[in-house]
């Protein structure tokens, strides 16, 4: 599928462990880091990085097997967050973005992020939180049973990798406002066309932490502990309350964590806001960088 004219950016590669690591950079300025999740790819923040690209340079990779990267199999590819925040920290090392960092992140970007965030505090200047998690599942919170299947059973693995289930069904029930248009729909699932393809979709179903054996479990926990000295780091929160995994349970701890951050609360968005309510979304951004100087 041709998405050009939806996402009309330079497209940069860099080789990391032999695999091809795609990433947006574009504008001037200082440093925008746009962090995304799963099942998007860097397309989710196409027009902050046109809105945000005259001011500032905007730095949006796509993790391994996600976007317009490569799907590596499991024997060429660690598909864990350690790995992910391995992968960002060498791509900021090689563009030497080390200071002055606006991170904006949403779903497992907020793992992602912030674990590179937990590594080099001193380099972040401003955090735009967008529905996403930056420590484990809120005791308060359930953990969804749609969820539980993909990530804990052999029907999972067909729905995901078989059907594109995750991908697709998040097209349609991650936004609440009015449907994506076909086109846009398209657009997300694209890079997810083939069993080989989704196999980033559903490990990182697989990683996510539940108990203390998990493997991300301590990680997550040391994540989740360094965000007490980002208290006086400005701070964003855009927030779609009818999300139906970074749900107001997620959003009750950032609260806490981040007593200090600019809440804005969208009661009839889903998880992908800056679908939803994406005019009002980047005017908040925008005034937030220029209000945070």
């Amino acid at each position: 599928m041709n998405f050009d004219s939806l996402f009309p950016f330079r497209r940069n590669f860099l080789t990391l462990n032999g695999q091809q690591y795609h990433y947006l950079n574009e504008g001037k300025g200082e440093p925008v880091v746009m962090v995304h999740g799963n099942p998007s790819w860097s397309f989710y923040y196409r027009n902050l990085v046109t809105e945000l690209s005259h001011q500032y340079q905007c730095i949006v990779p796509d993790h391994i097997g996600c976007g317009l990267s490569d799907k590596p199999s499991d024997k060429d590819y660690d598909y864990t967050l350690n790995q992910r925040i391995n992968d960002l920290e060498s791509l900021l090392d090689h563009l030497d973005i080390k200071q002055n960092i606006t991170l904006v992140v949403h779903d497992w970007g907020g793992m992602i992020g912030m674990g590179y965030a937990a590594r080099y505090p001193e380099r972040i200047k401003r955090l735009v939180v967008l529905n996403t998690a930056a420590f484990n599942l809120p005791k308060t919170k359930k953990f969804p049973i749609p969820l539980w299947i993909c990530r804990n059973t052999y029907l999972g693995t067909v729905l995901v990798r078989g059907l594109n289930a995750f991908s697709s069904i998040a097209s349609y029930v991650g936004v609440k406002r009015k449907p994506m248009s076909k086109t846009i729909r398209e657009a997300y699932v694209a890079p997810f066309n083939s069993w080989k393809n989704r196999i980033s979709t559903l490990r990182f179903v697989q990683d996510i932490p539940l108990v203390k054996t998990d493997r991300n479990y301590k990680l997550v926990e040391s994540i989740d502990h360094s965000l007490q000295q980002f208290q006086n780091i400005p701070t964003v929160i855009c927030w779609g309350l009818q999300d139906f995994v970074f749900d107001k349970h997620f959003l009750a701890v950032w609260k806490q964590k981040m007593p200090h951050a600019d809440v804005h609360e969208f009661a009839d968005c889903g998880h992908y806001i800056l679908e939803d309510a994406s005019n009002e979304v980047i005017n908040i951004v925008q005034k937030f960088m220029t209000t945070n100087p």
